[in-house]
């Protein structure tokens, strides 16, 4: 027998029933993002590796150590399996010339890839919801997509301010950033000896990378940092004075962090992430920010836009750390077939329970065939099914299936009898409650 083969390090596989949670989270997703008025987009996974170099900064941990990139060995062309969403959809909105009927809000929620050390809550293959609106300029909508994820905790069944809080800087525009970073570096460098490998590789780079340092060494030192806040210009602070007036009257708490950075260097102005107490060191579990020169920075015509990316398998972590409940997937009934040679006479039936709208799980056989009538419906009532469909010999001989409660109402050991003919007139009994 040839040896089974195992996925990839970090790649990993999701079987039901934890699939139902995730489908549960995206239903979740869609009804909700619907309702602020965003649409769907899907772009490729592959896209070219010069997209992200440019998109997200030469001098990051994603473009110089995490990406997978490889040469197209049909053409020569060097591709990246995508670390992040926003890059990509901005190369789509671009090449299809998406802002030209005005401002587009989207989201897209799927697979991305970090080749980083594989630990709880951070995968090499890992997915994130992201979601972002183009062509808005104004901290209305900054503020928006904050107030959007709150209400999205409070569907997930999650609370903020014990579950999750909210954190909030500004980066404001990049000659305000210009002034800081060299404060910044002036700063680090009177404290040389102190800085770390890390530090050092980037404080000519990425200075601002240093002040979400995890070295405690290097505390004090952030800790006495110049703060970009006291950098920011009268138009700066009035944007980020208005996102926060809006928060201040929805009632929504926040933090200010005057550290709180973001790992693309494509970010201005309203930078946000939501942070968990449950998860240890993997705190953040969404993060956001607005980005006005991404979109002419990848070619596009001038435009602003702002957005978050939000990691799933993180988000899925915290619901089972607090013990928010999902609902159960499971059929509205279990059909309990004594004799295959009946399959002819039901499968119909039960093709139009299905076009009704009722999820209905048949009892398949195998080598032993169908198996005995108890052992049916100890299946029956272990799929979680309200009702037992029992295509017997003495009901389908008049035409009519049984149906049997198995729970919701009370169970009765005499089932009740329904015409084969007549799917119509009674399917709706098995879905009310």
């Amino acid at each position: 027998m040839a040896e089974p083969l195992q996925a990839v390090k970090g790649m990993n596989d999701l079987l039901p029933p934890e699939s139902a949670r995730w489908e549960w989270f995206e239903d979740v997703v869609r009804r909700l993002l619907q309702r602020y008025g965003y649409r769907n987009i899907r772009t490729p996974i592959v896209e070219p590796t010069a997209l992200f170099v440019r998109g997200l900064g030469e001098v990051t941990d994603i473009v110089e150590k995490e990406m997978y990139s490889f040469e197209d060995s049909m053409n020569g062309d060097r591709l990246t399996l995508r670390p992040e969403a926003t890059a990509g959809i901005v190369r789509a909105i671009n090449e299809h010339n998406a802002l030209y009927n005005g401002p587009l809000r989207v989201w897209t929620l799927g697979p991305m890839f970090r080749h980083e050390r594989p630990q709880k809550g951070r995968y090499r293959q890992f997915h994130q919801l992201d979601v972002e609106a183009l062509g808005h300029a104004g901290p209305d909508v900054d503020a928006e997509l904050i107030l959007m994820l709150r209400a999205l905790w409070r569907e997930l069944g999650l609370v903020e301010g014990r579950d999750l809080s909210l954190e909030l800087n500004s980066l404001g525009q990049p000659e305000e950033r210009r002034a800081h970073r060299a404060a910044l570096i002036a700063h680090l460098e009177a404290h040389a000896e102190l800085l770390d490998d890390d530090a050092k590789r980037r404080l000519h780079s990425n200075p601002l990378r240093i002040l979400d340092t995890k070295n405690p060494a290097l505390q004090p030192v952030v800790e006495a940092a110049p703060k970009l806040m006291d950098f920011l210009g009268e138009a700066s602070l009035k944007h980020f004075d208005a996102v926060r007036a809006v928060l201040d009257a929805a009632g929504l708490a926040y933090r200010i962090n005057p550290r709180l950075v973001r790992g693309m260097d494509y970010y201005n102005l309203t930078v946000f992430e939501w942070v968990t107490p449950h998860l240890g060191s993997q705190a953040t579990v969404c993060g956001g920010g607005r980005y006005d020169q991404l979109i002419e920075q990848l070619g596009g015509k001038p435009a602003p836009g702002v957005g978050f990316g939000l990691g799933i398998e993180r988000l899925m972590l915290l619901l089972e750390a607090v013990g928010v409940v999902v609902p159960a997937t499971v059929p509205d009934a279990y059909a309990v077939v004594p004799d295959a040679a009946a399959l002819p006479q039901l499968m119909p039936v039960l093709e139009a329970l299905r076009a009704a709208g009722v999820a209905v799980l048949m009892h398949a056989g195998g080598k032993e065939g169908q198996g005995s009538m108890k052992s049916q419906f100890k299946k029956a009532d272990a799929s979680g099914a309200r009702w037992a469909l029992v295509f017997g010999a003495d009901e389908l001989a008049v035409a009519q299936v049984g149906l049997k409660s198995l729970r919701g109402i009370p169970a009765s050991s005499n089932q009740m009898m329904r015409p084969l003919a007549d799917v119509a007139s009674w399917a709706p009994e098995l879905l009310r409650p």
